[in-house]
């Protein structure tokens, strides 16, 4: 029948899939909205253990994150925490359709800032400019809407070329209210820095394995993981405070918190390896105390040292 059945990653028939798939799912995120969160949090953790029994590739993914990272605790315990952390995948996943289409007021009423008006807020008003660390926490996406109602960010995003429909419901959501800036990772820094010392906060995600172009291998966990060593070259080039921000779900359903640490003193050093250990240390501190919500079914280590990196297979 041609090249139109074959089942590959860029067929038509896989694409078309593709399609009418993302948007089946975007239809039910925004049926789900409209839950109060207290219900949709529970709908949500449903849904992450359901994941959990059917996504046997990411559950194994998360299983050898889980074994890397705390080989001290037993098996009982790393599988009670696998089991908690799809709950809140669950919810993440569901949860997002208010970051897409509820009102401002209500992301405003469910996401606290804690530490925004001391640590980010005067930095803004003077004219500092301003790198958020935000680490893969399942609340990044809530987190990061409710923040661009306090003004215009920049931010970085994986483009989704093979799934368009995903890719702009994942635009929209973070670039909603106010002129926001996307970038997308493919197009370098040099746009995120003209944005910085234009004033534009930068929304920044940055401890994912994207290979070993740009990167370092520093610990994380002890483990080598090949880090980008972006943070500390935009510090330096926009002359910008580092400021950490960790978004928390609660547990209960009762909404989500962005936490902001004081700005990072004496950072970045001019030492780029210990400038990038230092932000792997932050992150493993914040993940230590929020294991559960961390985002654990990325191949973290898939890049290694010795070129292998077999360890998902």
């Amino acid at each position: 029948m041609g090249k139109w059945w074959r089942w590959h990653k860029d067929s038509p028939l896989r694409l078309w899939v593709l399609r009418q798939a993302d948007r089946a799912v975007v239809a039910l995120i925004w049926a789900l909205h409209w839950l109060p969160l207290p219900v949709l949090a529970k709908v949500g953790a449903r849904f992450g253990t359901l994941l959990r029994l059917l996504a046997k590739r990411r559950r194994r993914i998360a299983e050898v994150n889980l074994a890397r990272c705390f080989p001290e605790w037993t098996e009982e315990a790393r599988a009670r925490l696998l089991r908690e952390h799809f709950r809140f995948l669950g919810r993440s996943l569901l949860e997002r359709g208010i970051a897409w289409f509820a009102p401002p007021e209500r992301i405003r009423r469910l996401v606290r800032l804690e530490g925004w008006a001391e640590h980010v807020a005067p930095l803004i008003a003077a004219g500092k400019p301003v790198i958020l660390v935000t680490p893969h926490f399942l609340g990044l996406d809530l987190v990061g809407t409710r923040l661009t109602l306090e003004g215009d960010f920049v931010s970085v995003y994986s483009r989704q070329r093979r799934r368009p429909v995903a890719d702009h419901w994942l635009r929209h959501g973070r670039s909603r209210f106010g002129r926001q800036l996307l970038v997308a990772r493919q197009d370098g820094i040099r746009s995120v820095v003209r944005a910085l010392k234009a004033g534009r906060p930068f929304y920044y995600l940055p401890d994912l394995d994207y290979g070993d172009k740009d990167a370092i291998f520093v610990p994380f966990f002890g483990v080598p993981a090949a880090t980008i060593t972006a943070l500390p070259r935009l510090a330096r080039l926009a002359n910008a405070a580092v400021v950490l921000c960790i978004a928390e779900i609660d547990p209960a359903g009762r909404g989500y918190r962005a936490r902001f640490s004081p700005p990072w003193r004496d950072y970045p050093t001019g030492d780029e390896r210990a400038d990038v250990a230092r932000m792997n240390r932050e992150i493993e501190a914040a993940v230590r105390r929020l294991p559960a919500q961390y985002f654990w079914v990325h191949r973290r280590f898939k890049t290694q040292p010795d070129g292998k990196g077999a360890w998902y297979r």
